[in-house]
């Protein structure tokens, strides 16, 4: 009979404390919940709705997500807030564990801040991704074709005549050729910096490198636009 009590009592108490820490949780995720909607408060009401409705649009979108980010870009439609609305998306599917939704808002998130970024870049930065993009992993020569191609139809004839009459918006080919190289410059200095201490075979040491492998590839298209571009004959 003590058994029994004693086991009764042990059951009363487990429930309790599974019942405690239920509400524990709970409370944290309302906490969690008010935290995230106060976020938003320092932006007009009138911009919160229209992100909120750009967001759920995209979202909707499913395959057709890129072509509508595009159009949202070309609008003038994508900004922090419409980002800051998909992180407290993000925030909420973490809080509630739903793995599928956060994969797909970490997606959106940084597709979207990649256009927010493209669009933000200079004319040369632009043209750069654009040329690294059409790169089909395989035909380097074909690539190169096409990029000379691209960088003659782009770039306006250095000759007086031609500088007369082009627009202040025009990009020109010395300044792609300075900020590339500009950016050639940043980029060796930060890896030669990430080089240092590489020398372990750990797994992490290992992934690193492999990191590392990727940006040189990178690295070495950008250095063979950056030729080209030089020594470009129209």
């Amino acid at each position: 009979m003590e058994a029994n009590e004693w086991q009764r009592e042990k059951t009363k108490e487990l429930h309790r404390r599974r019942q405690q820490e239920e509400e524990e949780e709970e409370e944290r995720k309302i906490e969690e919940y008010r935290e995230i909607g106060t976020r938003l408060k320092g932006y007009p009401e009138e911009d919160v709705r229209k992100a909120r409705r750009l967001v759920s649009s995209l979202i909707r979108a499913a395959e057709e997500v890129e072509e509508e980010i595009e159009k949202a870009a070309e609008k003038g439609e994508l900004n922090e807030l419409v980002l800051m609305v998909i992180w407290n998306r993000l925030d909420l599917a973490r809080s509630d564990e739903e793995k599928d939704v956060i994969r797909s808002l970490d997606l959106l998130y940084r597709r979207v801040e990649t256009e927010i970024l493209k669009w933000e870049a200079t004319p040369a930065m632009r043209l750069l991704n654009d040329l690294l993009n059409t790169h089909d992993g395989f035909d380097d020569e074909g690539w190169m074709k096409e990029c000379k191609k691209r960088m003659v139809d782009t770039f306006p004839r250095e000759d007086p005549l031609a500088f007369l009459f082009q627009q202040d918006l025009t990009l020109i080919r010395v300044d792609f050729v300075r900020e590339v190289n500009a950016l050639l410059q940043e980029v060796r200095y930060q890896q030669t910096e990430a080089q240092h201490g590489q020398d372990s075979f750990d797994p992490e040491s290992v992934a690193s490198r492999l990191k590392q492998q990727e940006k040189q590839r990178a690295i070495r298209q950008v250095e063979s636009l950056l030729d080209l571009a030089i020594n470009l004959k129209w």
